[in-house]
């Protein structure tokens, strides 16, 4: 079973016990963001970028805990598992594969039937947003569905891996598929220092003599847990382009 399709078995679990949506939002709020994580995707936008998150999550949850957080305003486009009432008052989670496609994506990599998020990277670096000129990208992921994305990406382009996590394990042990530059971290401090000097050092080669080069793409990846009842791996998936 799915991800998302496990949130929606457990959103109707909560349902038949009668929990309400104000309860769930209430729980998400509860959902802990490290401080420096913060902080560096508020200095991520500061310094230029267009912030987006791709996650194998759901609108409501993202949007909640942006919101709570003050950090909503900050991300340009939010791309995600779909939400619905149904006709039961039943809160559900939907697959973003079926809004957005008539046909499976049917990669054989480890994405899940739902989301590739190989595809949809494709797509924003061939959408007008990349049409400018030469745009980098910074990809932050952690679960085995970053992998797909991260072969995605070209020389000049940057993989932030989170250490001893499954898509860490994935790109260690396929390093000669990657071409991007890899940059591993493991803690909030050591995510915030190495994104803002890759961005930095970005910046510094468009300053110089390579005008095509426009400053790049920041992904960065995290999962949480959603309190009570406890509910494994909610994903948050940013791509931030500058």
């Amino acid at each position: 079973m799915s991800w998302n399709s496990s949130v929606d078995v457990v959103m109707k679990e909560i349902h038949s016990q009668g929990g309400t949506v104000e309860e769930m939002v209430a729980g998400l709020k509860r959902v802990p963001l490290h401080p420096q994580m913060i902080t560096a995707i508020k200095s991520a936008h500061s310094l230029g970028c267009d912030l987006r998150i791709v996650s194998d999550a759901n609108v409501f949850f993202i949007e909640t805990i942006l919101k709570h957080y003050g950090l909503l305003d900050y991300f340009s486009e939010i791309i995600t598992n779909p939400n619905q009432v149904d006709e039961q008052g039943r809160f559900r989670v939907l697959s973003y594969n079926d809004l957005a496609f008539s046909d499976p994506h049917k990669c054989s990599l480890a994405c899940p039937p739902n989301m590739c998020k190989g595809k949809i990277i494709e797509r924003m670096r061939d959408s007008l947003a990349f049409d400018e000129g030469k745009k980098q990208i910074i990809y932050i992921g952690d679960g085995k569905g970053d992998f797909c994305p991260s072969l995605k990406m070209q020389e000049g382009d940057y993989l932030m891996p989170r250490k001893n996590y499954p898509v860490w394990e994935l790109i260690r042990n396929s390093s000669i598929h990657i071409k991007a530059e890899i940059h591993e971290w493991c803690s909030g401090d050591d995510f915030k220092g190495k994104l803002i000097d890759l961005i930095n050092k970005i910046k510094g080669a468009i300053s110089g003599n390579d005008k095509s080069v426009l400053p790049p793409t920041v992904t960065c990846n995290y999962q949480v847990v959603l309190p009570h009842p406890q509910v494994e791996g909610f994903e948050i998936l940013n791509v931030a382009t500058m």
